[in-house]
């Protein structure tokens, strides 16, 4: 009853203007960031050219979803210009740019509200940050971007030199530190090969997040094949079905740019498997297994998806798998391959791990084998899978190519890792908005030290000198805590020592490491050291 006085008064209060309302903590010493999101994670708005520029968001959205991605979203690639048209000519795809660009990658449904976080992008991160002390259009900007597109598109990379800029001068001319997440890592990486001087005019620091730097295989191999939901549960029937979001990707050059590289030197190189029913001389059958790495995939994409069609407007339209993005990908490639680091910048990278991440791509069985390739566009794939973050396989996340400050394995899925505290933490040791220098990102732990001793003195020619030295370590570990608390302290001993010669006095050490568990991810380690050696 108390708690509900005391609010009462004090909307009373802030209503009468007795007090002003709480205002967020602003750190102004901040350098600003600046958030990239990756494929899918850019709200897209459809411009009617014929009434008068009235806007529809088109991407994401609930009511209508699937009917508005095929009259709004689908789009033919031009070798010409690079770009995927969008089929209706009297659409025109945009990104919203409210609150300084973090309203496109903020909520992607800003509408839905039961089972809103399914839609959150970099949600978490925004308030997370602000909490910090970040400020929207000051210290803290988005850049979203038509995901459709390719990553190395001229009027893409002109609006992000565009953003940088006004980012700089928004922020008193201070150098701008880039989140990206996924795909947006790509992008960026493209800018900085074919930007570089803009990159190292206005960049200070790339922190590059669960990013498919040498593709991410298993994700692609069933998207050409079978499409992709953008959600899993039962909020993908609200969502664009697979099927239409399968034929959107086909013409889109971002998911061709996400292919395996087959050029990179693989531990277990990515294959498509299918269980194929053929027939020898004689007629009969037989069923073995083929797989096909990267580069001898592209053959089955070819031949599995040469009769696809969508009807739009009326008129069937054949979609098959489009060699024409395929070229502008392989170009792609040659430019993010030559990508280097300008001096000034930092980068760093985290990657996502231990979830089962799709590498390899099966189809059909020895019991139910494919007969004919366009089957598997409606097979269910089976997936052989490798450490990552349930998308990205790490050992492509980890593989940018750079000069990289520090590289940090996160446990967490692709997306759901811009939500992790593991991730808020590391970011903000990097970013400057934390006051701990004895945080370690790589090993993330704290160490503080709590005592330390040393004392030295000479007895019958020898020279003794003990040490004693304490820490605190805080780690994010989720022990049990009454198990901590009743485990006993771990005790550990060490000696070392040297035998003389011209140079040097026989010496010899002793070292003992009591380990005492705390609880709450605490330790205290006490260390105690003696060491003898001749008073030369």
């Amino acid at each position: 009853m108390a708690m509900l006085l005391e609010d009462i008064v004090r909307s009373v209060e802030l209503w009468l203007n007795l007090i002003k309302k709480p205002q967020p903590y602003v750190d102004p010493s901040l350098d600003p960031v600046l958030l990239v999101p990756g494929i899918a994670g850019s709200i897209l708005k459809a411009v009617d050219k014929d009434s008068g520029g009235k806007e529809e968001r088109v991407w994401v959205r609930i009511l209508a979803a699937d009917y508005t991605c095929r009259t709004k979203l689908w789009s033919r690639f031009d070798p010409q210009t690079g770009r995927s048209v969008t089929l209706d000519p009297k659409t025109n795809i945009v990104v919203p740019d409210d609150r300084y660009g973090l309203h496109a990658i903020d909520v992607l449904d800003p509408d839905m509200i039961i089972g809103r976080d399914c839609v959150y992008y970099f949600h978490d991160m925004i308030v997370e940050m602000i909490k910090w002390g970040f400020q929207e259009g000051k210290t803290l900007f988005g850049f979203g971007y038509d995901f459709r597109q390719s990553n190395r598109l001229p009027e893409t990379l002109e609006c992000l030199a565009k953003k940088l800029e006004s980012v700089y001068k928004a922020s008193g001319g201070k150098k701008i530190n880039i989140i990206s997440h996924s795909m947006g890592g790509l992008l960026v990486k493209c800018f900085m090969s074919l930007h570089s001087d803009i990159f190292e005019k206005y960049v200070k620091n790339w922190i590059a997040i669960a990013a498919p730097f040498r593709g991410a295989p298993g994700f692609v191999t069933s998207t050409f094949l079978n499409g992709m939901s953008f959600v899993e549960g039962w909020e993908q029937n609200f969502f664009i079905s697979k099927w239409s979001m399968h034929q959107l990707l086909i013409e889109c050059p971002s998911i061709y740019e996400l292919m395996a590289c087959p050029h990179f030197h693989w531990q277990h190189v990515p294959v498509l498997e299918i269980w194929r029913e053929k027939k020898d001389n004689g007629g009969n059958s037989q069923i073995i297994l083929e797989s096909y790495p990267p580069e001898e995939s592209i053959q089955v994409f070819k031949d599995a998806l040469s009769s696809n069609t969508v009807v739009y407007d009326g008129e069937d339209l054949p979609l098959p798998f489009n060699f024409d993005i395929l070229k502008w990908a392989d170009e792609t490639q040659k430019v993010l391959s030559r990508a280097k680091v300008p001096p000034g910048v930092k980068f760093y990278n985290i990657y996502g791990i231990d979830l089962e991440t799709p590498h390899s791509v099966c189809y059909g069985s020895s019991e139910v084998p494919v007969t004919d390739l366009p089957e598997l566009q409606f097979c269910e794939p089976k997936y052989i899978s490798v450490n990552g973050d349930g998308t990205v396989p790490a050992e492509s996340a980890k593989a940018d190519g750079l000069n990289a400050e520090a590289r940090v394995g996160v446990p967490g899925e692709h997306r759901g890792i811009l939500s992790d505290h593991h991730l808020f933490r590391i970011l903000k040791h990097w970013l400057k908005a934390d006051s701990d220098p004895f945080y370690n990102p790589i090993n993330d732990y704290v160490i503080l030290p709590t005592a330390f001793e040393i004392e030295r003195h000479k007895e019958n020619g020898f020279q003794f000198t003990s040490l004693k030295e304490e820490w605190e370590i805080i780690s994010e570990e989720e022990d049990d805590h009454d198990n901590m608390v009743n485990r006993k302290p771990f005790v550990s001993s060490i000696c070392v020592s040297q035998t003389g010669d011209d140079r040097s006095s026989p010496a010899e050490a002793c070292a003992t490491v009591t380990v005492h568990p705390h609880g709450e991810g605490k330790q205290h380690v006490e260390l105690n050291a003696l060491s003898v050696s001749v008073d030369a």
